[in-house]
C-alpha cells in the first residue's frame, strides 16, 4: 500500500484554439493515456483519496486521481464515455459564469484572435509584434498571455477584447466550446465529481481580498445549488506558484472548501497541505507511459523536474 498519490489534470479532449491538435487525436491520445493508466496504475475518487490521507490510511499502489478543469464541452461526449468505458473516476472543475454564459474563455478568445488574425503586426504596451508568419503569431500570442496573467481579470478581458479588435475580424458563429449548466447537470448526473474553478477564472493571487472571497464563495454556492450537490473541492485557476498565496488558501478554508489543486507538479503526501495538492497537469498527447516510468525510477523528484517538459499549463 502507498500513502502517496499522482493528480493528474486535462483541460479539453477534442482540438481547441488554445490546444490545437489534429482532428481526432485528442480523443484517441487520451484513450492511450487511460490504456497505459489502467495498466500502470490504480485510480481512485480524488474525494475519497483526500480522506483517506486525512485520516493516516494508505492508498493502493500507484495511485492516481483523473482531474479535469474549466468546463469544456467535449466532456459529455469524450472524456466521460472514456473513463466509464474502464470503469475510472474523475474529477471536474467548473467556472461558474461560463456555465451561465456570462463570460467566455479569454484564453481561447485570445488563441482564436490569433488564428483569425489578418494584421501583419500588433502594437501593444510599447512593443511591436511581428505577425506575418505563423511562428510569429505563435510567438505573440505566448508572450501576450503570460503578460496578461499578470494582470488582474477586468484588466485582463479588456485587453483581449482589444487586441482581437485590433488584429482579427469578428468570430463567426461557432457551436459552444464550453458547457452550460444543463451540461453541467447532465456531467453532475454520471456519478463522476464536481468541483470548483472559481466564478470566473480570475488568477486569485492577482486580486484583492474581497475579490478572492467572492470568488471562492459564489462559485460554490453557484454549483451547490444549480447542481443539488455538496462542492468542497477547489482549483486554482492557472494554479502555479505564484497564482495563490497564503491568504487565498486561508479564503478557500473559510469559504468551505476541504482541499484544492495546484498546477505545481508533485506527488502529493500524507503531509502535504490540503489546500496546495501538488498535480501533474498534461495535454491528451501526453506520454503517459513515459511519465509513469518516470515516476517509478525517480519518484518524487519527477515531478518538479521532468513533468514540466511534458506538457504546459493553461
Amino acid at each position: 500500500m502507498s500513502r502517496r498519490l499522482l493528480v493528474l489534470g486535462w483541460h479539453n479532449i477534442d482540438p481547441t484554439p488554445f490546444y490545437p491538435a489534429d482532428p481526432g487525436a485528442g480523443r484517441r491520445g487520451f484513450d492511450r493515456q487511460l490504456a497505459a493508466i489502467d495498466r500502470l496504475a490504480t485510480v481512485v475518487p480524488l474525494s475519497e483519496a483526500i480522506d483517506t490521507l486525512a485520516a493516516g490510511g494508505s492508498l493502493p499502489p500507484r495511485a492516481v486521481a483523473l482531474t479535469f478543469d474549466d468546463g469544456y464541452a467535449d466532456w459529455l461526449d469524450a472524456a466521460v464515455p472514456a473513463l466509464d468505458r474502464r470503469g475510472m473516476h474523475g474529477t471536474f472543475f467548473l467556472v461558474s459564469d461560463i456555465l451561465s454564459g456570462r463570460i467566455g474563455a479569454w484564453w481561447e478568445e485570445l488563441a482564436d484572435a490569433f488564428d483569425r488574425c489578418t494584421a501583419t503586426s500588433l502594437e501593444w504596451a510599447g512593443r511591436t509584434h511581428d505577425l506575418t508568419t505563423p511562428a510569429a503569431r505563435l510567438g505573440a500570442q505566448a508572450a501576450l498571455k503570460d503578460e496578461l496573467k499578470l494582470v488582474d481579470r477586468a484588466t485582463r478581458v479588456e485587453a483581449v477584447a482589444r487586441i482581437a479588435e485590433r488584429i482579427a475580424p469578428p468570430p463567426p458563429e461557432r457551436a459552444p466550446m464550453f458547457l452550460d449548466w444543463p451540461g453541467a447537470k447532465a456531467l453532475a448526473a454520471t456519478g463522476h465529481g464536481v468541483g470548483s474553478h472559481t466564478v470566473t477564472h480570475p488568477i486569485l493571487a492577482r486580486e484583492d481580498v474581497d475579490t478572492q472571497r467572492e470568488e471562492l464563495v459564489e462559485s460554490r454556492r453557484a454549483l451547490e445549488q444549480g447542481l443539488g450537490q455538496t462542492v468542497d473541492l477547489l482549483a486554482y485557476p492557472n494554479g502555479n506558484a505564484g497564482d495563490y498565496d497564503q491568504q487565498t488558501m486561508e479564503l478557500a478554508r473559510a469559504a468551505g472548501y476541504r482541499a484544492a489543486v495546484t498546477t505545481r507538479p508533485g506527488l502529493v503526501g500524507p503531509h502535504e497541505p490540503p489546500f496546495a495538492m501538488h498535480r501533474v497537469v498534461l495535454t491528451p498527447l501526453t506520454d503517459v507511459g513515459e511519465l509513469f516510468g518516470k515516476v517509478a525510477r525517480k519518484g518524487t523528484g519527477l515531478a518538479r523536474k521532468v513533468v514540466r517538459t511534458l506538457a504546459p499549463t493553461g
